[in-house]
């Protein structure tokens, strides 16, 4: 196992940005990526070592092509290591956004299901970084499976509906579904969530789960710090960005 860096590190997490070209870039003035730049210059302005996009970066694939180019401009100048999971907006099917030319010529870009099977390795972090992408439509367990920690760090990501004791025998009810026991068997030092717009901590305490919530519906990131000496610390930092009406 890697030694750890001295120094803390300091992740950016976020979800849910759904860049398109209707609802979102509307509440944007016309730029459906304007949300993610929001958030990507926070996490520089927080000198963030790297950022996690913990689904439904993009509202569905039939995004026109000059959006999934500014996109991938907009990662690409960040120059910042971005770890993104697939969601069930934007699952990781065989014509998903992420295999485009633009995307898929992103270096710091990082997409579980695409370039990575589950995890994300930062060897100079000593930082593992794991989940399961949505491939598809349907339902899935976003934490059916247990890592195994390779790394002196450990974040595990999901999308998907949290509910601390689910009856996955019942009748009709979310899918996706996170639940207390399967949060706490991720063994994480923090777990990294997404799918529903607002930010909340969540499960038994076990583990530290979040979620970040949308950048227009919280207003905020998660800011991450993973410390040698003060362990775990997790704030919600203000975003300057055009927020979902309230009613």
């Amino acid at each position: 196992m890697p030694n750890p860096p001295a120094r803390e590190i300091i992740v950016v997490h976020s979800s849910d940005l759904h860049v398109d070209h209707e609802y979102t870039a509307r509440l944007h003035g016309g730029d459906g990526t304007a949300g993610l730049a929001c958030v990507l210059d926070a996490a520089r302005q927080n000198s963030a070592d790297v950022v996690i996009l913990a689904g439904d970066t993009f509202d569905h694939h039939r995004v026109p092509r000059p959006l999934i180019e500014r996109a991938a401009a907009v990662m690409s100048v960040a120059g910042l290591r971005i770890v993104l999971l697939p969601g069930n907006h934007d699952p990781a099917i065989a014509d998903a956004v992420y295999r485009s030319s633009a995307l898929a010529t992103v270096k710091n870009l990082h997409v579980i299901g695409i370039t990575h099977d589950e995890a994300v390795d930062f060897p100079d972090l000593s930082l593992e970084i794991w989940g399961r992408a949505h491939h598809d439509y349907a339902d899935m367990i976003p934490f059916e499976s247990v890592p195994v920690r390779r790394m002196r760090w450990l974040i595990a990501v999901g999308h998907g509906h949290y509910e601390p004791k689910p009856d996955r025998g019942a009748g009709p009810q979310p899918s996706w579904l996170i639940s207390d026991d399967e949060i706490a068997a991720t063994g994480a030092d923090y777990v990294a969530l997404g799918h529903w717009n607002r930010a909340v901590q969540v499960g038994n305490g076990k583990v530290p789960a979040y979620y970040s919530g949308s950048p227009e519906n919280s207003g905020t990131i998660n800011l991450v710090r993973l410390s040698e000496t003060n362990g775990v610390t997790v704030t919600r930092t203000p975003l300057d960005i055009a927020r979902e009406p309230t009613e």
